[in-house]
C-alpha cells in the first residue's frame, strides 16, 4: 500500500471523554442491535438526568489548566460530545457484539470517502473498484483524486479471480466495494474478496449504505473499513447529510482521526444528533423497508412492460444465496428495468405519485430515481454506465398495497 504523507506536526487529541454513569460496563453484554442502537453513546446526562443527552452546540471548550483538557475537549472540529455520541453509536453497531470498533462521522458520505483515501493513500496509490459503483464515488476517484495521482482499475467484483488479477497487476492498495451495489443490486462476496485483497497487500473498504449494519455486518466478515452514507437508511428521515468511516484496526483508526481532525469536514452537533435519533429507529424501519421491498419486487415480475426485476431476495437473483447467507435480510432498494426503454423509464419516474421522484434514498418515505441522468450521471459513456430503461425504487415504509397500487397506475400509463 502506498505510504501517505509524513503528518505535520500539529498532534490531535485523543483522549476520550470520560463515562459519567457507568453505562458502558452494563452495555457491554448487550448482544441484541436494536439496545445497542438505542444506549450505546447515549449515558443519560448526569447534572439533571435527562434522559436525552443534550446537543452540545459550542465551538470550544474551556481547560482545566494550560494543557490539561476536561475529558478530551478543547475545540469543536476536533472533537464534539454530540458527534462522540454518534460515533460510539455507530462503532457499536457496525462493530458487532464482540466491539473493538471506532467510528468517525463526516459531513456528507463523500467527504468520509475522501478523508478515508487520504488518510491510507497518496499519490502514487491505486484502487480497484466495482464496475457499478456510486456514481459520486467514482467522480471522487476519477475526477478529484485522478489529477492528485490516484489510480484506478474497474472490474467485476463478482469474479473473483479477475479481482486478484486486477489487485496484482496494479499494486493497488484499496479494494473498493458495493454490496448490494447502486443501483444493480449486484451481491459480492465479501470475505471472498477481504481475502484476496489481503493476500495482495491491499484493504478492503465496503460501502455498507444499502444494507447498514442491520443486515451486514461487513467488518466481521473480514473487510477493514466500513463507509456510510449516513443521510441514507442511517439517517432515516430525508432530513440530515451525513457520512461515516468505521474501522477495527487501531493505525487506520488513527490516521482517519488525523484526518478528520487535520481536514475539518466533520458534521455539526444538530446533524450528529439527528443522525442519532434516526440511528436509535433503523432496525425496526429496515424490517419494513426489507417486507414492502420483497412484495412489491415480486408482485412486479408479473406486470407487463416490465422486463426485469433487480432485487436480491429473489430466488432467481444470480447473488440471491449468497446474500442469504452473508445478510440478515434483502433491503429495501429494488431497480427496474422496462420493455418500453428510456421513454418507459422516464415516464414511469414522472408518473407515480407516492414514489417521489427525487435523488437519495432511505427515507421513511418511497422515492423513485432515473439513474442514468440523475445519480449515476456521471459515469454515462464509461462501463459502468447504468441502463438507460432503469430505474431505482427506494421503498419507504408506507402501505405497501398503496405502493402497488402507485406503481401499478404508472406502469399501465405506458
Amino acid at each position: 500500500m502506498t505510504e501517505r504523507a509524513a503528518e505535520p506536526d500539529e498532534t490531535v487529541q485523543t483522549d476520550q471523554p470520560a463515562q459519567t454513569d457507568g453505562r458502558d460496563d452494563v452495555l457491554r453484554p448487550l448482544t441484541g442491535f436494536n439496545t445497542r442502537a438505542i444506549h450505546a453513546g447515549q449515558a443519560f446526562e448526569p447534572v439533571t438526568g435527562a434522559v436525552v443527552p443534550p446537543v452540545h452546540f459550542s465551538t470550544t471548550y474551556a481547560p482545566e489548566s494550560v494543557g490539561r483538557l476536561r475529558r478530551g475537549y478543547d475545540y469543536g472540529r476536533g472533537t464534539n460530545p454530540t458527534r462522540d455520541s454518534l460515533q460510539d453509536q455507530l462503532a457499536a453497531l457496525e462493530g458487532g457484539v464482540d466491539g473493538g470498533a471506532r467510528a468517525f462521522t463526516f459531513g456528507s458520505g463523500l467527504a468520509a470517502e475522501n478523508a478515508l483515501i487520504h488518510a491510507v493513500a497518496g499519490p502514487g496509490a491505486h484502487i480497484v473498484m466495482g464496475n457499478d459503483v456510486y456514481g459520486g464515488t467514482y467522480r471522487l476517484i476519477n475526477k478529484i483524486l485522478g489529477p492528485w495521482g490516484v489510480g484506478h482499475t474497474v472490474v467485476d467484483m463478482a469474479d473473483v479471480s479477475a479481482v486478484e488479477q486486477a489487485l496484482a497487476a496494479s499494486k493497488a492498495g484499496i479494494l473498493w466495494l458495493e454490496t448490494p451495489s447502486n443501483p444493480m443490486m449486484k451481491i459480492s462476496d465479501i470475505a471472498a474478496l477481504a481475502g484476496a485483497a489481503h493476500a495482495a497487500g491491499a484493504l478492503l473498504v465496503v460501502d455498507n449504505t444499502f444494507a447498514t449494519p442491520y443486515l451486514q455486518l461487513p467488518l466481521e466478515l473480514g473487510a477493514d473499513v466500513v463507509v456510510h452514507s449516513t443521510t441514507k437508511y442511517i439517517g432515516g428521515h430525508s432530513d440530515v447529510i451525513g457520512g461515516a468511516v468505521v474501522v477495527n484496526d487501531p493505525k487506520i483508526a488513527d490516521q482517519v482521526q488525523f484526518q478528520q481532525f487535520a481536514a475539518g469536514a466533520v458534521n455539526g452537533p444538530m446533524d450528529a444528533y439527528l443522525t442519532t435519533r434516526g440511528l436509535k429507529t433503523l432496525g425496526v424501519r429496515m424490517d419494513r423497508h426489507n417486507a414492502n421491498a420483497a412484495t412489491i419486487a415480486q408482485h412486479l415480475q408479473d406486470v407487463p412492460g416490465v422486463e426485469r426485476v433487480l432485487y436480491p431476495g429473489l430466488p432467481d437473483h444470480p447473488g440471491h444465496e449468497l446474500a442469504a447467507r452473508q445478510m440478515r435480510g434483502f433491503g429495501g432498494m429494488v431497480s427496474v428495468q422496462f420493455t418500453g426503454g428510456a421513454a418507459a423509464a422516464k415516464q414511469v419516474a414522472e408518473t407515480t405519485r407516492l414514489f417521489q421522484l427525487a435523488e437519495s434514498l432511505g427515507g421513511i418515505e418511497s422515492l423513485m430515481n432515473y439513474p442514468a441522468e440523475m445519480t449515476h450521471a456521471s459515469v454515462a459513456g464509461t462501463e459502468l454506465a447504468v441502463p438507460d430503461n432503469l430505474v431505482r425504487l427506494s421503498v419507504g415504509i408506507e402501505d405497501v398495497a398503496d405502493l402497488i397500487d402507485d406503481l401499478d397506475r404508472a406502469i399501465a400509463s405506458l
